[in-house]
Parts: C-alpha cells; sequence; structure tokens
C-alpha cells in the first residue's frame, strides 16, 4: 500500500508538470521518459530507440475517423467538430472543409451535429480562433462556406490526444 502512496505521489507530480505544456512538448516529454525509463525483461533500464508514442505519430496514425475520435474523447458538440475537422484537414490532408462533410462524418459515427453552422461559428468566435472560414460562395444565408483549421485548432486536437494518452497510461499504471 505504501508502494502505491509513492506510485500515485509520482504520477501526480507529472501530470501538474505537464499539465502547463503545449501538446508537442508533452510529446517530447513523454517520449524521453518512456525511453529513458523503459524496463527490459530482466527489469534492467534500457533505452530503446523507438517507443510506442513514435509508432502513434507516424504519418498516418489513424486509419479511420473513429480511431481518432475515440483518442481525442470529445465531450461536446464544437470539440466533436474540431475533431473531424482535424480528421480531414490532418489526416486526409483536405485544404478546405465544408460543414455539410463533416456533418456527414459525425452522423455515420452517430454524433451529427444539431447545427453544424453554429458549431463552426462557435470556433470562430474562440480566442485564439481555432477555425477560420476561408470562403463564402453565394449571397444569402444559406450559401456554401468552407472553413479551415487554424494552427490553433489542430493544436487543440492534438492536446486532445495527448491528455487522453496520458490518463490511458496513468490509468494502466495503477491498474
Amino acid at each position: 500500500m505504501e508502494n502505491q502512496d509513492v506510485e500515485i505521489q509520482a504520477i501526480t507530480k507529472i501530470s501538474d508538470a505537464l499539465s502547463s505544456l503545449e501538446a508537442d512538448a508533452i510529446q517530447r516529454v513523454l517520449r524521453y521518459i518512456t525511453q529513458r525509463y523503459q524496463p527490459k525483461a530482466g527489469g534492467q533500464l534500457v533505452v530503446e530507440t523507438k517507443t510506442s508514442l513514435d509508432a502513434q505519430d507516424s504519418n498516418t496514425p489513424y486509419s479511420e475517423f473513429h480511431e481518432l475520435y475515440d483518442a481525442a474523447r470529445p465531450v461536446s458538440g464544437v470539440e466533436r467538430v474540431l475533431v473531424v475537422g482535424y480528421w480531414f484537414q490532418k489526416i486526409l490532408d483536405k485544404s478546405e472543409l465544408d460543414g455539410f462533410l463533416l456533418n456527414k462524418e459525425l452522423k455515420n459515427l452517430g454524433y451529427p451535429s444539431t447545427n453544424i453552422t453554429r458549431d463552426l461559428d462557435g470556433l470562430m468566435k474562440k480566442v485564439p480562433r481555432l477555425v477560420t472560414q476561408v470562403r463564402k460562395e453565394g449571397n444569402s444565408q444559406q450559401s456554401r462556406k468552407t472553413y479551415k483549421l487554424t494552427s490553433e485548432g489542430i493544436r487543440a486536437v492534438e492536446k486532445m490526444i495527448s491528455a487522453n494518452r496520458l490518463d490511458k497510461n496513468i490509468q494502466s499504471n495503477l491498474e
């Protein structure tokens, strides 16, 4: 029991230290720690050249949208829209996004937006902006708009993924 208390204290200190870092910095720190303290079968510590985090950060870490969604675990409609935008822009390399395409993918997963335009507008109104409108075709309110995630929007999704990955690592260490 006393050994478990020491482990919980260490996890708390690590979590506190990581909470103020950006997603990229968290990944670098976790890579270093994983490499530095990777136990070998005999209990010795060894430094390995490739970690599981490196494998997850490859060019196409998610082959299906649901894998990205599960990794990010969005809790609100706005976060869902941000994650699906990340899917199309970063994973599928689409240069521009439209609300219909984003909502269609969310519908396929079972989480349609009740008002995709309102969700995208909310992401554009955040400071810093997470989404920006690239173009508007037509003059009416229902005209087709195209969007793009900003670098802050991309970072926000990557932060969600990193935070959930850290939570999973902590949970597996506690079990």
